[in-house]
């Protein structure tokens, strides 16, 4: 899996966990829903670190918190 996927997964379980929509998420992190939309865009393929860090606020976890699961331990080399 890729680092995108990875995020998108990871975002997806928190908002299962908290029982939240990712509008709601976007409403509590301060960013457009579309922004967010736009991140499960496959054709898009960049996540930005300051988006993934307003997403975390939204969620009340650290970016630690976020990055420290299974999802990202065996992430595929981006460079091809």
């Amino acid at each position: 899996m890729g680092i995108k996927n990875a995020v998108i997964a990871r975002l997806q379980e928190l908002c299962a966990e908290k029982k939240i929509a990712m509008n709601t998420l976007a409403n509590k992190a301060g960013i457009t829903p579309s922004t967010v939309y736009s991140m499960l865009d496959e054709s898009r393929k960049d996540v930005g670190i300051v988006t993934i860090k307003k997403l975390c606020d939204g969620l009340d976890i650290s970016i630690e918190d976020f990055f420290n699961h299974k999802v990202f331990r065996d992430l595929e080399q981006e460079l091809k």
